[in-house]
């Protein structure tokens, strides 16, 4: 487990997102400086900085969630090595690297190109990326609307939030594969949505998301579940770091391409997301130090229905466009209210508490 330190406050946790977000943003400055020449130009880019970091984190405190309650299981070295590498990987790879990947296989260029349409070409550059959104919707919300299933069709599954339906999901995860048929079933009805040719390429993009998740899972079980034939190093490590690299990228779809709609500049774009992603660090270390999914009962099921929001969405987009900020005021507000169901369940739960003593010392008064 990560070092707890019970006497560090909640924004000691955030020192480093602070160092990040001050070099970020006199970095978006210089960017804005040096592409308009102007104080206007420069000041429009510093807040464009700053709405992006914004979005990234409404977009990924569920990420942070769900990164805490895996990291919690990983062996000590391996939360060092997602803490460190998984945050490099996270903000240079997600946020620049695979844009770059989509214009590279897209237009068929080579990278030095693509950094090169990226920096010259920006319209062109933005016009690549969303015609790459379809695909992307559909591998990203695959993946994680199996994420989320995976974790409500779990028979071994005793805590439920909204239990009429959780209840329920879990009767029925004794039926194999049952969130397999559910997301094959759903991608199916959405390409008969659209035309011929974007059904296509939803339905194959659609099943590589759903083999990613599948594969992973099965690296993961290789690696991380039986003790006696995997070396130590191995247990409870390469598994589940690569599982949540992967999910941080699904969950890094959404907000890449939507950021295209502040801003075409892929350095821009890199400078606000990376923020982002350095306060979604910041709050997994501090969410798994002190515990806090433990004490709130309820706020990991807030996380995992906000991924299935999400992942519906994501499909949706390929229909209509939905602003980002209602997905991300969307899983905020369901975060929101299984962190109030959780408090409200620990008042009731520590008032049974005290009426329960208070009882037993009346009754050994009385004796």
């Amino acid at each position: 487990m990560i070092e707890t330190h019970s006497n560090k406050g909640a924004l000691d946790y955030f020192r480093w997102a602070f160092i990040f977000t001050a070099i970020g943003l006199l970095l978006g400055a210089w960017v804005g400086w040096q592409s308009t020449g102007t104080i206007s130009g420069t000041a429009t880019v510093f807040f464009i900085c700053s709405v992006l970091a914004v979005l990234e984190i409404s977009l990924s405190f569920d990420n942070a969630i769900v990164n805490a309650n895996k990291l919690k299981e990983m062996r000590p070295e391996w939360q060092h090595r997602f803490l460190t590498w998984g945050i490099i990987i996270a903000v240079f790879g997600m946020r620049i690297v695979f844009p770059l990947l989509i214009v590279v296989i897209a237009a068929n260029i080579g990278p030095i190109e693509a950094i090169i349409l990226a920096s010259v070409r920006p319209e062109e550059y933005a016009r690549i990326m969303h015609e790459a959104h379809l695909p992307i919707a559909a591998f990203g919300g695959t993946f994680l609307m199996m994420v989320g299933l995976s974790y409500f069709f779990n028979q071994e599954k005793d805590v439920h939030w909204i239990a009429w339906i959780e209840r329920k999901m879990a009767r029925f995860a004794t039926v194999k594969g049952i969130e397999i048929a559910f997301v094959l079933s759903l991608i199916l009805g959405f390409s008969t949505l659209l035309d011929a040719e974007q059904a296509n390429v939803f339905v194959y993009a659609g099943v590589y998301g759903l083999l990613t998740f599948l594969l992973v899972e099965v690296v993961g079980g290789l690696l991380d579940a039986s003790q006696q034939t995997m070396s130590a190093a191995a247990r409870g490590g390469f598994g589940a770091f690569l599982y949540l690299e992967v999910l941080d990228a699904s969950f890094s779809f959404d907000g890449v391409i939507g950021a295209f709609a502040l801003t075409q500049n892929l350095f821009i774009i890199a400078i606000g997301l990376g923020i982002g992603a350095m306060y979604v660090r910041s709050m997994t270390i501090m969410l798994v130090d002190k515990g806090t999914l433990s004490a709130y009962r309820y706020l990991e099921h807030g996380a995992f229905y906000a991924i299935l929001i999400l992942s519906v969405v994501m499909y949706c987009q390929t229909l209509v466009h939905i602003p980002e900020v209602i997905t991300g005021l969307g899983g905020a507000g369901l975060i929101g209210l299984s962190l109030w169901s959780s408090i409200r369940y620990n008042r009731r739960h520590a008032q049974a508490e005290d009426a329960r003593q208070d009882t037993r010392e009346r009754l050994h008064a009385e004796a």
